[in-house]
């Protein structure tokens, strides 16, 4: 009767151990977060963003979202229509021609297979591999993990909040307590 029982518990445990692996490769990636209304994700940072919506001249171009990309632009020094390194003073929450120009520039410079000027799942999906953990949240309401983009030519810090919402800080720094939620729906960013 004691070997019944410990042969019922091993296989129980086999076919729990064979669900759960079965589950964790048949895991989906966070959901697309456009309908929440923010840049979002769960689970693991690192592969947040590959789901997000796209943004474009025609998608979302006037966003807290569009903030969140061009201090990406910034940090990995892409160039502008003049040629020049994208600056501090391009980050305005519009997405225009100079962001689509610059958005092309860093497609062509990342192992991307389109290079269409629009923020998709490749482009954020490669984006947010160069993030990586840098403390917990505590001293904001939000909560959650602090975090640090590495860009080729410079990095900056940003909160995934508690909920999974992205927040980043104007300028790419924390002044003042000036943060913003990289919102698709709204546009607070200057």
């Amino acid at each position: 009767m004691r070997f019944r029982l410990t042969r019922s518990h091993l296989a129980v445990a086999a076919v729990t151990t064979a669900v759960a692996g079965a589950l964790a490769f048949g895991t989906a990636p966070a959901s697309a977060s456009i309908s929440s209304g923010y840049v979002s994700g769960g689970g693991t940072f690192t592969n947040d963003w590959g789901d997000e919506g796209v943004i474009s001249q025609s998608s979302y171009a006037k966003s807290n979202a569009t903030c969140l990309w061009q201090q990406i632009l910034w940090a990995e020094g892409a160039k502008e229509q003049d040629g020049t390194a994208y600056d501090a003073a391009d980050i305005d929450g519009h997405f225009g021609a100079n962001t689509t120009h610059a958005t092309k520039n860093l497609q062509d410079r990342w192992p991307l297979k389109d290079v269409d000027g629009k923020v998709g799942n490749a482009t954020w999906g490669y984006a947010d591999g160069r993030l990586s953990f840098y403390d917990y949240a505590h001293e904001y309401a939000f909560g959650g993990q602090i975090l640090r983009y590495s860009g080729s030519a410079r990095s900056f810090y940003l909160v995934r909040a508690a909920n999974g919402n992205y927040v980043f800080w104007e300028g790419s720094t924390n002044d003042n307590g000036k943060y913003r939620f990289a919102s698709y729906k709204s546009r607070n960013c200057s």
